[in-house]
């Protein structure tokens, strides 16, 4: 009932006999440990030579002031999840930093002042515990989904507790399911009184990437060490994991297992009820099951599927029967319930009682696809929403035809439209402007990469620019993992960028998901130097068309868009006066050793492998940092409690440009996690010294420097 896990060797048992850099060759890999005295004494000085420094500018408060009013304001959407006891929010303000988890019914917010019923509040929470609380969401046994796990992180990081909590109650259960040591990994219920749970049970059950491979039914009442494995991957997958398919309803319909044998590739198994077999899926690495709709099992497919005489295009969705498929999976009879067109791909997926529902992107528009399956065959129409718009669900209910849709473009708020399943779906709630759009505008441009390919960008005018090289643009990117970059409203850059004068400017690169799968492996692993010379590309289809000029060019990106400011900054120095460099991956000779690094050697590449360490050597931003070169002055930034990517990326990357001399600003925010920032008054300081810096760099005749003195 268990696949045996292979031993392989931990990765930094080869590192030295592969080449890859130790402290001989590096003398600031002190800098990977995350929390040494060592390590955040470094840190403490850097804060505050930058904060010195960019605090100091008279237009910083308000900046932070304009920022914090946005991320407080009450008039903001407060986006709901159906659940069968009402609309739950997680709302954080000035008065709830870390947060309050909330309900109300339908009726009441659906008016423009909802009565809000408070389940859980994380800053009473973290208050009698004396912890810095991050509530990272919860799962719940449907149907009634009242008795939840929740997952709490102490200072932001993915890692988390998890504890029972009981939504009709509103407290947490006495002596109910608890795992109190921070791990990566979840839970999923089975029943009331069993839980699959994947997490570190100790040494043998963690992955390189620091992710569980195996996965334990654990009974009320007993101990975790007692609960028994079920499936077990092996120790070289990026992750692996057993869970329950179910339906709408909540039926549990079989129980299935992956092996994520890379980052974008996995391996499905299911367990046969006859003999409790593991039986693997006769399916590509990278489809995976979509979910249950009108009685059949939908795949999703990244790479053309060849099965039964039949080509399934990749992007596609895939409908078996689900009784044919329960008996079994690898006979049932496949049949195409949607196949993009040119420039078409699907995004993601809900749903409700009675009907599956489809975002998609056609050329970098969104629709939005309704499927059902009506007298045998599967049928679609268009939900009637505007156009030219980014259109995103923003929840389903899983028992009615209820459904949230969200609207939006650069320039206009963020609208919420609502369907009960009855007719065309009406705007039910509406964002307030945050910045005067008046006289600005959005147009959409191609580049020419390297290899000849056209990128698509667009640019947001302020008002009165001229194409004369002087406007100051920020420009920013991200061309990695199949994610793409869309029009959103801007909100905060909107109040503190394009309102100042600034230019915004949106690449959607390949290695994203602007145009599919397509879009992101033609520029993956060796193909990855792709992806940062589209962004060079438009960077100079900038300069080239008059919208600005390497003067008052800047660029911002982070984690994946961390790497890819480097890389551009790093291999033309000469385009760029600012980057922001955030929350980034830039030792790429040692990323598999840092953070979750090891998990992404599937999207870069392997550094121990030598024919795939010359790829990533070609780029690693730390290594290519050079002296004797005139580098923009960059802005890094992490967290410390980042235990994705990692802070030591951007640590090295300041200590090697100080080391060399050359002018660069570092900030480390102490909690925050990946994303930057556990409450509001975080994000706007990081807000605010980022558009502070932005300003000296591009707005002012020259650019502030900071020579790391």
């Amino acid at each position: 009932m268990t696949i045996t896990a292979a031993t392989g060797a931990q990765a930094e048992d080869h590192a030295e006999e592969a080449g890859i850099p130790g402290p001989e060759q590096d003398p600031h890999i002190w800098l990977e440990e995350a929390r040494s005295d060592e390590a955040l004494a470094w840190v403490t000085k850097e804060n505050e030579r930058t904060l010195g420094v960019l605090e100091a500018d008279p237009r910083f408060e308000q900046l932070k002031s304009e920022a914090l009013a946005i991320f407080d304001s009450e008039d903001r959407i407060p986006y709901v999840s159906f659940r069968p006891d009402g609309l739950y929010n997680f709302w954080q303000d000035k008065e709830n930093p870390k947060g309050l988890l909330r309900r109300t019914t339908l009726e009441s917010y659906q008016t423009d002042e909802p009565e809000w019923e408070t389940v859980l509040d994380i800053d009473a929470l973290a208050a009698a515990e004396s912890k810095e609380w991050v509530y990272k969401g919860s799962t719940c046994l449907p149907p009634d989904l009242n008795m939840c796990m929740i997952a709490l992180s102490d200072g932001g990081e993915d890692a988390t507790i998890l504890r029972e909590f009981d939504t009709s109650t509103k407290q947490f259960v006495d002596g109910g399911f608890a795992l109190e040591e921070k791990s990566q990994g979840g839970v999923q219920w089975v029943d009331k009184d069993t839980l699959m749970v994947g997490r570190d049970f100790g040494e043998g059950t963690l992955t390189a990437s620091e992710y569980p491979f195996t996965t334990r039914v654990w009974k009320r009442g007993t101990d975790i060490s007692d609960a028994k494995e079920i499936f077990r991957g092996e120790a070289n997958d990026v992750w692996a994991g057993a869970s329950l398919l179910r339906d709408n309803t909540g039926t549990i319909h079989a129980t299935t297992a992956f092996r994520g044998v890379s980052f974008h590739e996995r391996e499905y198994f299911w367990l046969n009820p006859a003999d409790y077999q593991w039986v693997k899926l006769d399916i590509p690495k990278k489809a995976n099951p979509y979910g249950i709709v009108d009685g059949h099992l939908l795949y999703s497919t990244d790479v053309d599927w060849e099965t039964d005489g039949q080509t399934f295009p990749a992007d596609s969705l895939i409908a078996v029967d689900l009784e044919e498929w329960k008996k079994d999976p690898n006979a049932a009879k496949k049949t195409l319930v949607w196949a993009p067109g040119e420039r078409q791909t699907k995004r993601g997926g809900a749903i409700t009682g009675n009907a599956l529902f489809v975002t998609m992107l056609d050329n970098v528009v969104g629709k939005v696809l309704q499927f059902n399956f009506v007298d045998g065959a599967w049928v679609s129409e268009q939900v009637e929403l505007p156009d030219n718009a980014t259109l995103g669900i923003a929840t389903a209910s899983d028992e009615t035809d209820q459904i949230m849709f969200t609207v939006t473009d650069f320039l206009n708020p963020t609208t919420l439209y609502y369907s009960d399943g009855s007719g065309a779906p009406q705007v039910l709630k509406t964002s307030p402007s945050r910045f005067d759009k008046t006289g600005m505008s959005v147009e959409q441009f191609e580049a020419t990469s390297a290899d000849g390919t056209k990128i698509p960008y667009f640019v947001v005018k302020p008002k009165g620019m001229e194409m004369d090289g002087s406007t100051p643009v920020l420009m920013s990117g991200y061309g990695g993992f199949q994610i793409p970059r869309l029009p959103a409203y801007m909100g905060s850059t909107g109040k503190l960028w394009l309102e100042k004068g600034g230019a915004y400017v949106l690449a959607n690169l390949r290695g994203g998901g602007e145009f599919g799968p397509g879009w992101h492996q033609t520029a993956i692993r060796e193909n990855k130097q792709r992806t940062w010379d589209d962004f060079i590309a438009v960077g100079q289809d900038l300069v080239d068309k008059g919208i600005t000029s390497p003067k008052h060019l800047g660029i911002q990106g982070g984690s994946q868009g961390g790497l890819l400011v480097g890389t551009a900054f790093t291999q033309r120095p000469d385009l760029f006066n600012a980057a922001i460099v955030a929350i980034p991956l830039f030792d790429m000779l040692r990323y598999h050793l840092i953070g979750r690094g090891a998990s992404w050697i599937g999207e870069y590449g392997d550094p121990r492998i030598p024919e795939q360490r010359a790829w990533i050597e070609g780029y690693s931003p730390y290594q290519k940092i050079e002296e004797g070169v005139d580098y923009p002055t960059p802005f890094l930034w992490a967290s410390t409690a980042d235990d994705r990517t990692h802070p030591a990326h951007a640590r090295k990357g300041a200590a090697k440009l100080k080391e060399l001399g050359q002018p660069y600003y570092y900030f480390e925010d102490m909690t925050g996690g990946h994303s930057g920032g556990v409450d509001n008054e975080q994000r706007a300081k990081l807000q605010a010294l980022q558009y502070v810096y932005l300003m000296q760099q591009l707005m002012d005749d020259a650019g502030e420097t900071a020579d790391g003195e």
